[in-house]
């Protein structure tokens, strides 16, 4: 990082991960700075890439999409082409909302948002036959206890 963030920067970013609709005339009053500095701070954390985009979060439930599966998947291979066709199977699907290389027993886990069962067994069906896969196992989501976007930026 170029720079140090400081508790005013960490105040702003928790008022942005709360609400990133509010203008920056509500965010200097929420943070206690005057418009212009407010501004410039904003500025600077988009442009040191602290604050990588604003989005809208959508309730998948009301889309159709009410199951979330973490997909465990061991591989045999570790070499360089292969990884690059998994890189390339896994990014090219929209189902798939996270990917994460492990450290331990497993190789990777994947996250996805599907319709059901059935649509999980039509993405795990589309995945194999891009990228060979030694050992896939999905675990289905009961119930989400917590979920958020929020990264922890109290003031320390």
């Amino acid at each position: 990082m170029a720079y140090e963030i400081d508790t005013i920067d960490r105040r702003i970013l928790a008022e942005l991960q709360r609400d990133g609709t509010l203008s920056v005339d509500q965010l200097s009053e929420r943070v206690g700075l005057s418009r212009n500095a407010c501004w410039r701070r904003v500025k600077r954390l988009e442009d040191e890439r602290v604050v990588t985009g604003r989005v809208a979060l959508v309730d998948a439930d009301k889309l159709g999409l009410g199951l979330s599966v973490f997909i465990i998947v061991r591989t045999s291979s570790h070499d360089p082409d292969w990884l690059a066709k998994f890189r390339a199977a896994v990014t090219s699907f929209p189902e798939i909302t996270g990917v994460y290389r492990m450290s331990g027993d497993l190789d990777y886990v994947l996250r996805a948002r599907v319709a059901d069962v059935k649509a999980y067994d039509r993405l795990y069906q589309r995945m194999i036959a891009k990228v060979p896969l030694s050992d896939v196992s999905a675990s289905f989501v009961m119930e989400e206890i917590k979920e958020t976007t929020v990264v922890p930026v109290e003031v320390r």
